[in-house]
């Protein structure tokens, strides 16, 4: 009965353990090549394992809502895929970019500011949780956003196809 127990509590504390170090041990096995990113126009980052952590958990809590999967809900033909990254004015697909873009967000084409309807810094009356990042976590969001496609593939960003 003894040794029933004895499995018992070594089994819980495995996959107790399991699941506390999962995503940090996911996280860890992204090799650097695939953690690299663009961080400007001339310049490359790497994410650290915490970087790729935090960045998965603000993004889902904070812009996954509205941006699950790297689509955008209320305007499918603008996604958070590379090329419409890319193609945005100013180019959001650096961390730097996309920084610049939660601060103040504009449209597509940057001519008018639509801080007034996107979550942003400069929004914090409407969206509250904009207001509890830092600059750390706004630096791990935009790495979650360039790190994704890599990962998963085509399915960021790839709208009703695959959502």
């Amino acid at each position: 009965m003894l040794k029933r127990y004895l499995w018992l509590v070594v089994t819980v504390t495995c996959i107790a353990w399991t699941l506390v170090t999962g995503p940090s041990a996911m996280a860890a096995g992204v090799d650097e090549a695939t953690r690299t990113v663009q961080l400007n126009e001339t310049q490359t980052a790497v994410l650290t394992p915490k970087q790729i952590r935090d960045g998965k958990r603000l993004f889902n809590d904070t812009c996954g809502i509205c941006h699950a999967g790297g689509v955008t809900k209320t305007n499918q033909n603008v996604g958070l895929a590379p090329d419409s990254l890319a193609g945005a004015y100013p180019p959001r697909n650096t961390i730097e970019g996309l920084i610049d873009f939660m601060k103040n967000p504009t449209t597509y084409d940057g001519a008018e500011s639509i801080a007034d309807s996107h979550p942003s810094l400069k929004s914090i009356d409407a969206f509250p949780k904009m207001g509890r990042l830092s600059e750390s976590d706004l630096y791990a969001i935009a790495g979650h956003i360039l790190l994704q496609p890599k990962i998963i593939g085509e399915r960021w960003g790839g709208g009703k196809i695959y959502y």
